[in-house]
């Protein structure tokens, strides 16, 4: 190692407490990660690209911090975003595409100015599933045609779940403290469940989406991904706030707080009423899947958690397609080619597909099956089809969700890994995942807690109350 410092489970506060003492310099911080990278990422493949700045914003913070002081708590600590969010500076912005793989963007995300002026360090981009998993059905999670496959640090045949594949297991293997990630259908929950991490995917409009490249206009969202609920928590302080050129953030406005440590409450599993909904959500569970949850579930109520069991939440089964969100796909897609077709060789998704067609080898290992069907669609939302059966599906998660709260009077509903993403996001409702512990072959599994538009202060607090009592987060054995 470059230094004395053990980078190992470090976390945000640790690292600004070597920081003060003296005991470390963020280009300090910075040469431990980059050596552990590395020395052992070529195994797991989760790091797509490296700032080359990265070195020179540390110093420069270094100096700030003696000249001026901090500019946050997240002064100085090194931050991975997942590839499909823009930077504008050397990095390049590909959403795992190798056709993307030449493209530079002008500007910063609105998400990346924040995270600057905080004084993170952005200290690179991470491998994903090739746009976000919404390119071809057949589709590994945690491929991508410029990155190539992404493996579990817990070993080489577990899942690594998607699509914010590299963000999860970069994180947890200790190439950076925290990270951000995407979701539009469970994927920032899913990896973070998969590898042993917290995973928080905000209220949809808590986080702008300027500058990340779309999916769908009624789900995409940015979240932290930490190894614990306190940096998960301070990530998101950072990330928050209203975008004048993202329209659904006005509900940010009243509805955000800079500083979410604040709800870090040992105690706040107490007098919490806690709904299972075990019917479609349990049902397919694993016989160790299925011990986890109960063991959780009995921690909850020693903690003095209500539990509410066998809440029904009403045509949950019926919700589950992804098939709708393809007509937004192709309009969403086409804009954001169309803004920057200067920079790329391509203005629209069909002819995005035909260049795939003639760089089959590479591009289409997997297919295009999600986007052929998204470009047969018209691009321009007015099919019947699709305004009849999205209107109703994103109104009836809202009411199905609102409806379990509202009867059976609970707080919070608590699912197995990602189990409830798909209704949840289709609600635009947040999430958090924490480390439950390990499966019997070795594979991490979560809980998540899902509540109401801008619950997240109780989610946090019950979920960080749920961490200190239980503390199950198993570092992989990298290194």
């Amino acid at each position: 190692m470059w230094g004395s410092y053990n980078i190992m489970e470090k976390s945000i506060s640790m690292i600004q407490k070597a920081y003060a003492k003296g005991e470390l310099t963020a280009r300090e911080l910075v040469l431990e990660y980059l050596e552990r990278i590395a020395t052992y990422d070529s195994k797991l493949n989760s790091i797509i690209e490296l700032n080359p700045d990265a070195l020179h914003i540390a110093e420069a913070l270094d100096y700030e911090r003696k000249a001026v002081g901090l500019r946050s708590v997240l002064h100085g600590i090194p931050v991975l975003l997942k590839d499909n969010i823009i930077t504008g500076d050397k990095m390049h912005t590909s959403a795992g595409s190798y056709a993307l793989r030449d493209f530079y963007g002008k500007e910063d995300a609105f998400l990346v100015k924040k995270l600057r002026k905080a004084g993170a360090i952005i200290l690179g981009k991470t491998n994903m599933t090739e746009w976000a998993n919404y390119m071809s059905d057949s589709m590994p999670a945690g491929y991508s045609s410029r990155g190539g496959h992404v493996y579990s640090p817990y070993g080489k045949d577990l899942n690594t779940g998607g699509s914010s594949t590299g963000s999860a297991i970069a994180v947890t293997s200790n190439f950076c403290t925290v990270a951000i990630g995407t979701e539009t259908t469970g994927s920032i929950i899913n990896p973070s469940s998969e590898n042993g991490i917290v995973g928080i995917k905000p209220t949809l409009g808590l986080v702008s989406r300027t500058g990340i490249i779309p999916v769908s206009l009624m789900q995409d969202t940015a979240g932290p991904m930490g190894k614990t609920v306190e940096d998960a928590a301070i990530l998101l302080g950072a990330l928050v706030g209203y975008d004048k050129k993202d329209w659904i953030t006005i509900g940010s406005k009243t509805n955000r707080y800079t500083d979410y440590t604040q709800f870090l409450n040992e105690s706040g599993l107490r007098g919490k009423r806690i709904g299972i909904p075990r019917e479609h959500f349990y049902d397919s569970l694993s016989k160790d899947e299925s011990t986890i949850m109960d063991s959780m579930i009995k921690i909850m109520k020693q903690q003095g958690a209500e539990i509410i069991d066998n809440v029904t939440i009403s045509g949950a089964k019926e919700l589950e397609s992804k098939h709708y969100i393809l007509y937004e796909c192709k309009a969403e897609i086409n804009a954001f080619l169309k803004k920057h077709s200067e920079s790329l060789p391509f203005s629209t998704i069909t002819e995005l597909m035909a260049y795939h067609e003639a760089h089959a080898d590479k591009m289409l290992v997997y297919g295009q099956a999600y986007f052929d069907f998204a470009d047969k669609t018209s691009g321009s939302l007015t099919e019947p089809e699709y305004l009849s059966h999205r209107m109703k599906e994103l109104k009836q998660s809202r009411e199905s969700l609102n409806q379990a709260l509202a009867e059976y009077k609970i707080d919070v509903l608590l699912f197995p890994s990602d189990k409830g993403a798909r209704i949840v996001d289709k609600a635009g409702y947040p999430s958090i995942t924490i480390p439950a512990g390990s499966l019997n072959n070795g594979q991490p599994f979560g809980v998540t807690f899902s509540a109401e538009a801008f619950s997240e202060p109780k989610l946090i607090e019950m979920a960080y109350a749920l961490e200190q009592h239980t503390k199950l987060r198993i570092a992989p054995l990298v290194g």
